[in-house]
């Protein structure tokens, strides 16, 4: 499972993360938000059967502060969760302002026992450098290639190769945003080892 936040107001109703999370980064705000959902993820996860797994995704200046690893480290103690049922996602917008200051923050959290996962893969920057230097477990297949795959053979393509790429690395590849059943046929006939979407839930 992922875990998605999300803000309901009484004046303006609800408000997309896309509005809200830039500006808790502008007003120096993202450090907390980040720190409640980690807690309120694990807390939850805490009370699921042992073979489920939670997502939680990581803004990039949440690496800027020093205290992401401690706040990972509290969350867990504070759920119980054993690390090994955390995957902490990140985009590769975390990797471009620092990459050797975010490469060793995630081999501190990798080395507690939590997975780490690129998130929205093929839509950044330099992926490939980024999968050399570090051994990521999951590759995320952004949405935009799926959304695509029965009208477009070329995002069907690069979704081959992109599963091929994570079998050959050792990691699991995620399809997301599949919301049919052709979707879901297409990313398991190319090799995707997971699917994420609302045809899921």
């Amino acid at each position: 499972f992922e875990s998605l936040v999300r803000w309901t107001t009484s004046d303006r109703g609800p408000i997309s993360p896309v509005e809200f999370i830039p500006v808790a980064e502008q007003v120096g705000m993202i450090d907390q938000l980040g720190e409640w959902v980690l807690r309120t993820a694990y807390t939850e996860a805490a009370g699921w059967p042992d073979e489920l797994t939670v997502a939680v995704n990581l803004s990039p200046v949440q690496f800027r502060n020093s205290g992401l690893i401690s706040a990972v480290a509290s969350a867990l103690a504070f759920s119980g969760l054993p690390p090994s049922r955390l995957d902490l996602e990140i985009t590769e917008g975390a990797l471009i302002e620092d990459a050797d200051l975010t490469l060793s923050i995630l081999r501190e959290l990798k080395a507690m026992g939590v997975r780490i996962s690129i998130d929205d893969f093929g839509t950044g920057y330099s992926s490939l450098s980024y999968l050399q230097k570090f051994p990521f477990d999951k590759i995320k297949i952004d949405r935009s290639f799926i959304t695509t795959l029965e009208t477009n053979t070329d995002s069907a393509a690069i979704v081959r190769a992109v599963t091929a790429l994570g079998a050959s690395l050792g990691m699991v590849t995620i399809a997301e945003g599949v919301e049919t059943e052709d979707q879901l046929r297409l990313v398991a006939r190319d090799g995707c080892t997971q699917a994420q979407g609302y045809l899921t839930g």
